[in-house]
């Protein structure tokens, strides 16, 4: 269970990493580009744009995961264990509803660049609307068509060839963050429930600063 564990939280961290760390690089390539040679890389700004918002939404589900979301725990440390594990089920049970409308309206979304229905009902899925017209042939604004990419002409645009990425591929992490934010508010609410946790957030980061800054004052005097 531990090594699972780390597995996936390596992929997710080096996932992060990763964009954080191409965002920085082509931005600072554009801004040599511009100064130095007088010149643009057209698509910088629109790739650092999605990158900036894929590490948004899989860094919000992954601060769930690790419990490090900011949250004001000041009434739950005045409340006897069993009021705060009621008072923790619920409020998962609101972050889990929100979660799900999330998930709801991010397929829909998304589902029509992919070409694949997007669900019914106005706050919960009701069915999968067949007939919805597909937009699987929306492109990018500047972000130019690559090789790897060119079995989706057959998916999505029925043959015909895209000069810029489609929509589709940026947008995927729409449905896929929101997805991941519904199991890990799940796994958290699964661990109140067994009584292994007793509240949704638990992040104390100035605390846990102060504490490491007195230590440190500690070993010097």
């Amino acid at each position: 269970m531990h090594t699972r564990h780390s597995l996936t939280d390596r992929i997710e961290e080096n996932l992060i990493a990763a964009l954080l760390g191409l965002m920085t690089v082509v931005t600072f390539a554009n801004v040599v580009a511009r100064y130095l040679f007088n010149s643009n890389i057209l698509w910088a700004l629109e790739v650092t744009v999605y990158m900036f918002g894929w590490l948004v939404l899989l860094g919000a589900s992954y601060a769930v995961k690790k419990r490090a979301h900011l949250g004001v725990d000041a009434i739950l440390n005045m409340v006897s264990a069993p009021v705060r594990r009621v008072m923790a089920l619920f409020s998962v049970a609101c972050c889990l509803i929100f979660s799900l409308l999330l998930l709801k309206g991010a397929w829909d979304y998304w589902s029509v660049f992919a070409e694949l229905p997007p669900t019914t009902g106005r706050w919960f899925p009701t069915g999968f609307e067949w007939d919805a017209r597909g937009q699987g042939w929306y492109e990018v604004q500047d972000i130019p068509m690559i090789a790897p990419l060119k079995f989706l002409e057959e998916l999505l645009n029925y043959g015909e060839s895209y000069e810029k990425i489609p929509k589709a591929i940026p947008y995927l992490v729409l449905p896929v963050s929101m997805l991941l934010l519904v199991f890990r508010f799940l796994q958290v609410a699964v661990g109140i429930w067994q009584g292994r946790v007793d509240r949704l957030v638990a992040s104390h980061e100035v605390e846990d600063e102060l504490h490491t800054v007195r230590a440190q004052q500690g070993e010097h005097d």
